[in-house]
């Protein structure tokens, strides 16, 4: 009788994590807009005579101003991307512990991947995605995964291949003279990211409203429970 009460004193909190990562990916949702505006205004602005940042064999010229604010911008949206990251994780690492205690299952994915699942080669491309749909689906049995979801996750992977995205390949210098000499497909990878931060918020909304419902019934149920056994 006293085991469901038990159990929920397990759960973890998990509305206010909920609202501060969603809170982070639209923040950094903004900083990837920042930063498509600057990559236009350089663009725009073409390269100067004096060539690109990187000039090769270790050769750089001194920036401009244009150059130099880029820089600041893509710094501060690389702080915004940490700490959404750090967010994010543990958001992630808290609903899948309260899936396992909602449902009793052994969760698909092992703890470590919500780690590595984002750095490890092939295991990338879904582990991330499959840790979240697999907590939606032990939370709520038998209910559609989020469209969302799925949406945060296409452009993610859209936002990666495209080199530019949260987590990016190329050296701000390079990015500079990619954007003096084609512009389109930073400005389509930013869109990714900018898309995959906003269905990214929709998303953790949507799986932590669900897990907030469970824990409420999970807590009203142990307490009746309770109940019952002292009147009993």
């Amino acid at each position: 009788m006293v085991e469901p009460a038990a159990q929920s004193l397990a759960l973890q909190p998990i509305r206010l994590s909920g609202r501060l990562t969603a809170g982070a990916l639209l923040l950094a949702g903004l900083a990837w807009v920042v930063r498509g505006v600057w990559e236009i205004r350089l663009a725009v602005a073409g390269e100067p005579d004096s060539g690109p940042p990187d000039q090769g064999y270790g050769v750089h010229r001194p920036l401009n101003g244009l150059e130099n604010s880029y820089h600041l911008v893509t710094s501060v949206g690389g702080l915004v991307a940490f700490l959404c990251a750090l967010l994010f994780l543990a958001w992630l690492w808290r609903v899948r512990d309260n899936a396992r205690a909602l449902s009793g299952q052994v969760p698909k994915y092992a703890g470590i991947w919500v780690f590595l699942g984002w750095i490890v080669p092939v295991a990338s491309l879904w582990f991330p995605r499959g840790i979240v749909a697999d907590a939606y689906r032990t939370t709520a049995p038998g209910r559609k995964l989020p469209v969302s979801v799925n949406v945060w996750w296409g452009l993610w992977l859209i936002g990666m291949l495209g080199g530019v995205g949260i987590v990016y390949r190329d050296s701000t210098d390079e990015i500079i003279a990619r954007a003096y000499s084609e512009v389109w497909p930073l400005l389509v990878s930013d869109a990714a990211v900018v898309g995959a931060a906003v269905a990214g918020a929709f998303a953790v909304r949507a799986v932590t409203a669900v897990q907030v419902e469970r824990i409420r019934q999970a807590q009203g149920a142990g307490f009746a429970a309770v109940g019952g056994g002292r009147q009993g």
